[in-house]
């Protein structure tokens, strides 16, 4: 499985924003997917989580009620959707999977990792 993350781009603060995680392979559906921000100069951060399947979701206490993530197997795609955007949103968001179910916020346990797609929030 490969991973493509799209849809970054420029708003201003209390504007939305909907990032694409489009895979390709046949096994897309068997992974569940999360994705992950940085933040200039450091750490990769987990946003949320969805299972394989679509029934759970798993959020950061900080993008909870704000952000959705959804999926959509028969078209390898697993959506974020952003809402009242703050600045501190500012950061290169990017997916990748894993077969660890659950609250699994740890990067270590995710892999096919792709690139980034840079989201900034202007104040």
């Amino acid at each position: 499985v490969q991973l493509q993350a799209s849809g970054g781009g420029l708003v201003q603060a209390g504007n939305s924003l909907r990032l694409s995680c489009t895979g390709s392979g046949r096994l897309f559906g068997d992974y569940n997917i999360g994705w992950f921000r940085q933040f200039l100069g450091k750490e990769r951060e987990f946003v949320a989580s969805i299972s394989f399947n679509g029934r759970r979701t798993y959020y950061e206490d900080s993008v909870e009620g704000r952000f959705t993530i959804s999926r959509d197997n028969t078209q390898n795609l697993v959506l974020l959707t952003m809402n009242s955007l703050e600045p501190e949103d500012t950061a290169n968001y990017s997916c990748a999977a894993t077969l660890t179910t659950g609250w699994n916020p740890d990067p270590q346990t995710y892999f096919f990792w792709g690139q980034g797609t840079l989201v900034t929030v202007s104040s």
